[in-house]
């Protein structure tokens, strides 16, 4: 095992705190990131406070990373060391069931394995970003590119791919137009791309108090 550094709540109530954890030994296709950046997502919040069903404490969260790989298995070919790249709230899956060979493994038929929370097939609580590292299955990390900064791209590994996937699932584009319901977290994500996509954008809220940043 690989004794990290993290940071974990030890309850619904209390603080975080520092501690060290384990993570597994490398398998042929893991890849050891050293965590540079991880966002916090308020389902990390939700989760640590218990308020998504039970949790097995102490709890480490993050599942918007974004990191340096440190090392490979025997059998990755998708990463290298010194890698720039992201993980976001998956870890693993089958990788054996229709749904996985489609790439829709949030849909596993033998259920995939969340990056914190969750138990892996190997057996072990998986524990998330609040930490220096993490080991995880090569299928599961995304490279970043050289252009954008690891701190940037963190909040990306959920808020944004969030937005993104809808957004591009009903073909943004110039010529469509897009409204966003809110504009917190999200909804800036949202506006962000759905520009960046060409389409016309409109922020619909509560209020006029955002009017000036939308």
């Amino acid at each position: 095992m690989i004794t990290v550094n993290a940071r974990a709540t030890f309850s619904p109530e209390g603080p975080f705190k520092l501690t060290e954890i384990e993570r597994r030994e490398l398998q042929p296709h893991d890849v050891l990131i050293e965590i540079k950046y991880a966002g916090i997502c308020h389902s990390d919040i939700h989760t640590a406070r218990g308020e998504w069903g039970p949790v097995q404490y102490p709890l480490v969260p993050g599942h918007e990373i974004a990191g340096i790989v440190a090392q490979v298995g025997a059998a990755v070919t998708k990463h290298a060391v010194g890698d720039r790249v992201g993980v976001g709230c998956m870890v693993d899956s089958c990788g054996e069931c229709p749904n996985c060979h489609k790439g829709e493994e949030q849909y596993c038929l033998n259920g995939m394995t969340g990056t914190y929370g969750a138990t892996d097939k190997y057996g072990h609580y998986t524990q998330g970003g609040y930490s220096t590292h993490i080991v995880v299955t090569e299928e599961f990390v995304v490279r970043i590119p050289d252009s954008l900064p690891l701190d940037a791209a963190a909040p990306l590994l959920c808020a944004g791919i969030t937005t993104y996937s809808p957004l591009r699932h009903w073909g943004a584009a110039p010529g469509k137009r897009v409204a966003v319901v809110g504009l917190g977290g999200l909804g800036h994500m949202a506006v962000k791309l759905a520009h960046a996509m060409g389409a016309e954008v409109t922020v619909l809220s509560q209020s006029l108090k955002k009017k000036k940043t939308a």
